[in-house]
């Protein structure tokens, strides 16, 4: 167990006295007033009177507030110290500022978007902003830093008492900073260091978890609704309308190799109507980390993979369609997903993407808008129901869209 200074305590002392003296000083001069008011009325005293000096009474309005003023400031330097001077024994974790969230990073290379401590032990943060000046603001252990791009700045804090304690930005940075909201977790020694090894991992199994270690769900939602950025929701296989440095625009599916430029690179193809407020993740998000992300996204919101796999095979769909690239008596289904088709609909040809409208087309009416190159072959599979539409659907989407060009 550590014995380092509390400094929540000196503050909290410090803030006490002043306030104490404040309180002293308001109603002894309001008294003070109110007395003087009666007793020297216009009424009882209509002829002004000269007051004489009075050198005692000079000496006493002068030192009593030096005493105050001297008195407020030791307590205050002394618990600003306590604030600054960082026990020998502190556990240090750095901090990452950005619009709009923040990341801590552990001494193994651990990362999340929520702070983990271990009870009873000092924490050193030595912080720094990726973007703009925000400032780390902890009530509950009245530690409020800024952080600064470009520049490291320090805290620290003893956690006591095991629990979850809020973080703010106490620096107007943007649009979110509001939202730019975290947790202190402070937890018994031996669940942190579980924690710290993976063996506990409270933010949830599973790839969607990183997103919020690494801020994404600060501007990019995961259900769907509007953002600051575009939803990542179902965004594998969209056709994006993409703006280039020059100013030229360009269509891009988004495909793995676009989703992986999109994060390291995100102002370089910057998608229409958005701003260029991302930072670039180059550097930050490991290799394997970013792979998991950008797998998670090319399976986002997609059904039941093996259900709709069952209703490909029962309809007898592989017959004709390959999973693996090669075509058969129709398109491989490899890959299908945003390519581009060129049809032919109403005996006139058209070039369209292959998103779910064209799929859900395809299957309902084949031969109404026919895929030049094939042969009328396959019927239409209009007695399937809704579900087994879907789930055929987004079982398609898990075999990938063609590469970017």
């Amino acid at each position: 167990m550590s014995t380092s200074v509390d400094a929540v305590a000196k503050v909290d002392a410090t803030f006490l006295l002043i306030l104490g003296i404040s309180v002293v000083v308001l109603v002894l001069v309001t008294a003070l007033m109110l007395f003087f008011v009666w007793r020297y009325h216009h009424s009882r005293h209509p002829e002004p009177e000269h007051a004489g000096e009075s050198w005692w009474l000079e000496v006493v309005w002068t030192i009593i507030p030096t005493v105050l003023a001297v008195g407020m400031f030791w307590f205050g330097w002394d618990s600003y110290q306590a604030l600054r001077a960082v026990p020998e024994n502190a556990l240090e974790v750095k901090v990452e500022a950005y619009m709009w969230g923040w990341n801590f990073e552990y001494g193994n290379g651990r990362r999340s978007n929520i702070l983990y401590v271990p009870q009873k032990t000092p924490i050193k943060l030595i912080m720094t902003s990726r973007d703009v000046l925000h400032s780390f603001y902890v009530p509950a252990f009245r530690l409020k830093r800024d952080t600064v791009p470009g520049m490291q700045t320090y805290a620290w804090f003893f956690p006591k008492e095991q629990g979850d304690y809020d973080i703010l930005c106490a620096e107007y940075c943007g649009v979110k900073h509001a939202n730019m909201l975290s947790t202190v977790r402070v937890v018994p020694e031996e669940k942190y260091e579980s924690w710290l090894a993976g063996e506990l991992d409270e933010e949830g199994k599973g790839d969607e978890a990183l997103f919020e270690t690494y801020g994404c769900t600060s501007c990019h939602s995961l259900d769907g609704s509007e953002g600051v950025g575009p939803t990542l929701y179902n965004i594998y296989g969209k056709t994006r309308i993409l703006v280039l440095p020059d100013g030229t625009q360009k269509e891009q599916i988004a495909d793995k190799a676009y989703l992986r430029r999109a994060i390291l690179y995100p102002n370089e193809e910057l998608v229409q109507g958005y701003e260029a407020l991302m930072a670039s993740y180059e550097g930050i998000i490991p290799e394997d980390e970013l792979l998991r992300m950008v797998n998670w996204m090319a399976n986002q919101g997609v059904g039941d993979a093996s259900l709709g796999r069952q209703v490909a095979e029962d309809q007898g769909c592989l017959s004709c369609h390959s999973t693996d690239g090669s075509d058969v008596a129709g398109p491989s289904f490899r890959g299908l997903y945003g390519s581009m088709r060129v049809v032919v609909e109403d005996g006139a040809e058209k070039s369209v993407v292959a998103d779910d409208a064209y799929i859900r087309a395809s299957i309902l009416n084949p031969k109404k808008l026919l895929t030049k190159g094939y042969g009328e072959l396959m019927p239409a599979y209009d007695a399937l129901s809704e579900e087994e539409l879907l789930a055929l659907i987004d079982w398609i989407k898990t075999l990938g869209v063609p590469p970017s060009k």
